[in-house]
């Protein structure tokens, strides 16, 4: 009889059969496989780490024409186990031609992270949000909602006076302050992070000064490129979501996934030049993306831990779940949400916050 086995269970299983406990941990190092992609290599690159990865019963695939020299750059995809792939790291440190620097980024991603994840509550002091209709967009009812997603667990909370939902009204940017002052004068002195949704500087700007500390920006800062410079200026945390435009757009990519992730990259060294340490990515689930790309992104979003970057997913209650009402959809939100979780999706961005905190216990 057969059976097959889950790789990052491999010490449990080593055990199970009477493996030396004393080499186990390092012995399970040859029983758990990665795939890397790196970018951009030279062709002398790309041949020296396909030869240094034969050289340690590995393989490393590269542009079919690397070997003639016709090509200047090729990206590369090496696979391997842990134990095969450290031996190539420590290789490639002796060789030229920047190889040690790479050396050094393939055993960082050969490191075990334990993620936990948290819960970004959700309030729209707004009356046309998607999921809500308007129900929390009197000050009032906006901060007994604040103070009851705290009560139900929220790690964080992100308030916004502006529906980006598809067809929304852009709403101006004295409008949306006017909706956030009272209800940022009440909830200014909460014992958790709070984060101000809005594509805006001078929105965010009003915000820092009523002591919100984070920017949550959907557009991925360009709606309003001066936003990552108030970021800076205020020392405040941000949040980076990719858009692809308008919520109702609907662009053809090539590699949902990849191209998602080098904007992402992209965007976040930029920030990073910028002095924002604080930063956290949303792969923009909904924001210019056809229904298949969504699913694309969840099922591979392992991926995007390469960037080294706490990471954020919100899926509650959006279309790509289905045309139902708010109790079906937050059910179907914690079946697509369950798997993030197992997976070590950072941030979930949620609605629900008192049925996720319950599922983040049965996951526990």
């Amino acid at each position: 009889m057969i059976k097959q086995l889950v790789s990052k269970d491999i010490e449990k299983e080593l055990a199970k059969i009477g493996f030396d406990s004393a080499y186990r941990f390092k012995a399970s190092d040859k029983y758990r496989y990665k795939l890397l992609k790196i970018f951009g290599l030279s062709v002398a690159q790309a041949n020296i780490i396909k030869q240094t990865a034969l050289s340690c019963g590995s393989d490393c695939a590269v542009h079919r024409e690397v070997i003639t020299g016709k090509i200047e750059k090729s990206d590369a995809i090496i696979g391997g186990s842990i134990s095969e792939l450290k031996r190539i790291s420590e290789k490639l440190k002796h060789q030229p031609f920047s190889l040690p620097i790479l050396a050094a980024e393939i055993l960082e991603e050969l490191k075990e992270k334990k993620r936990k994840t948290k819960l970004v509550g959700i309030v729209n002091v707004t009356p046309d949000s998607f999921s809500d209709g308007g129900k929390y967009f009197d000050s009032k009812s906006a901060c007994e909602h604040f103070f009851q997603l705290i009560e139900d667990g929220a790690d964080m909370i992100d308030i916004g006076a502006e529906s980006t939902k598809p067809f929304a009204e852009a709403v101006s940017d004295e409008i949306q302050i006017q909706r956030l002052e009272p209800v940022l004068k009440e909830v200014k002195n909460a014992d958790i992070p709070v984060s101000i949704d809005t594509r805006s500087s001078k929105v965010a700007r009003f915000a820092l000064e009523h002591g919100v500390k984070i920017i949550n920006d959907v557009s991925g800062m360009e709606y309003d490129p001066m936003i990552v410079d108030v970021a800076a200026e205020h020392n405040a945390g941000i949040i980076i979501q990719h858009s692809n435009g308008r919520t109702e757009n609907k662009p053809e990519y090539n590699d949902v996934v990849e191209e998602v992730y080098l904007n992402l990259l992209n965007k976040l060294e930029f920030a990073k030049s910028k002095g924002i340490e604080n930063i956290i990515l949303d792969v923009g689930i909904g924001f210019g993306k056809k229904r298949e790309d969504n699913y694309m992104i969840l099922n591979r979003i392992e991926e995007f831990f390469s960037l080294h970057s706490p990471l954020m997913v919100g899926v509650s209650r959006k279309s790509l779940l289905g045309d139902f009402d708010n109790e079906t959809k937050d059910a179907l939100t914690l079946a697509v949400s369950y798997p993030l979780i197992q997976k070590g999706v950072d941030y979930l961005r949620v609605h629900n916050v008192k049925l996720h905190k319950q599922l983040l216990a049965l996951a526990d």
